[in-house]
């Protein structure tokens, strides 16, 4: 049985944060998850969920490119990925946040990838 995506906690989490963004509100949100391709060098940190859908998240993109950077992506997508070893999308059930999505994003900028 594979892990879901996003935990009821956590989608709790991403639907405040879209909500606060869908209501105009300028935030700098701390990141709620850590998705990653353990075969594909792909990261994404994501901060908010549009409540409108239920399914397109925001936050810090990394797609192994050296171009990180924000955007969205659909929940439902994600799922379907498979990397070239046939790894689906995990999330990392150890991520902590540290420090705010600007600050991710400015350092992912500075280093061409999601360090940590």
């Amino acid at each position: 049985m594979t892990q879901p995506l996003v935990t009821a906690e956590q989608r709790a989490q991403l639907l405040a944060v879209g909500a606060c963004r869908a209501d105009g509100r300028s935030i700098d949100p701390m990141p709620v998850l850590r998705l990653f391709t353990p075969d594909a060098h792909a990261t994404w940190l994501l901060a908010a969920l549009d409540p409108a859908d239920g399914d397109t998240a925001w936050g810090l993109i990394d797609l192994g490119i050296g171009m990180p950077g924000l955007g969205y992506v659909k929940l439902s997508d994600l799922a379907s990925i498979v990397g070239p070893r046939k790894q689906p999308v995990m999330r990392d059930r150890y991520f902590q946040p540290v420090r705010r999505l600007s600050e991710y994003l400015r350092l992912a900028e500075e280093n061409g990838s999601i360090t940590d």
